[in-house]
């Protein structure tokens, strides 16, 4: 049975006239003269036998702080490759991406409405390029237009123009797009919202394409 002797978070006792020290005066260990480290840092198996003769359940399940919180310079190299292919695999998707909407056939035009059905600080809502694809166009002086896509770069919700207070709504968790550029500005969202190419000729709003932005 183990004995609190054992304990190598005892105290050590520098005395020459220690039982099984008599006359080894000079020979206190280093340690005595050492910061002696913190007693929460120091490993000890409840049995206080050596970490080798423990039984293999309780050395891949440590009871204490500091083995617990202990990194192998394997395991810490092994975390910083996968990190670091994470990061080349998601900058070539990104490349990827961009390399085929660029080599992509442009999309085709669509006429969304007439210059007239439109009030200065009204929106109207349209679908491009495809018919699931919702869009909000806005005007917002008597020569100016936008549009984008209005699904919310979060989660996908419908966002709503607020023109009075210069925003893009989304309901959802409280997301925030500024009206001019379609930038995130509040809330969750991170991306811009999809800009819708736009083209005035003739008294006729067209939408000629989209831009698919990441800042």
């Amino acid at each position: 049975m183990a004995t609190s002797s054992n304990d190598p978070r005892a105290k050590i006792d520098v005395r020459v006239d220690t039982p099984g020290r008599e006359g080894l005066a000079g020979t206190a260990p280093a340690s005595v003269y050492a910061p002696p480290p913190e007693r929460d840092q120091i490993t000890i198996p409840p049995d206080f036998t050596a970490p080798e003769a423990q039984p293999l359940w309780r050395q891949d399940f440590p009871i204490d702080w500091p083995q617990d919180q202990y990194v192998e310079r394997r395991d810490f190299m092994k975390f910083m490759v996968l990190t670091s292919g994470a990061f080349a695999v998601g900058q070539l998707w990104i490349a990827l991406q961009s390399w085929w909407r660029h080599r992509r056939d442009p999309l085709p035009g669509r006429r969304i409405a007439a210059v007239d059905d439109i009030g200065v600080g009204q929106s109207l809502m349209f679908n491009y390029p495809g018919e699931e694809d919702a869009c909000l166009l806005v005007r917002l002086s008597a020569a100016e237009f936008v549009a984008f896509s209005q699904k919310c770069t979060h989660l996908s919700c419908a966002v709503i123009p607020r023109p009075d207070q210069g925003v893009f709504y989304c309901p959802c968790h409280e997301g925030r797009f500024d009206l001019r550029s379609g930038a995130a500005i509040a809330g969750p969202p991170r991306r811009p919202l999809p800009r819708v190419v736009l083209d005035v000729r003739g008294g006729e709003i067209f939408a000629t394409g989209v831009e698919e932005r990441t800042v």
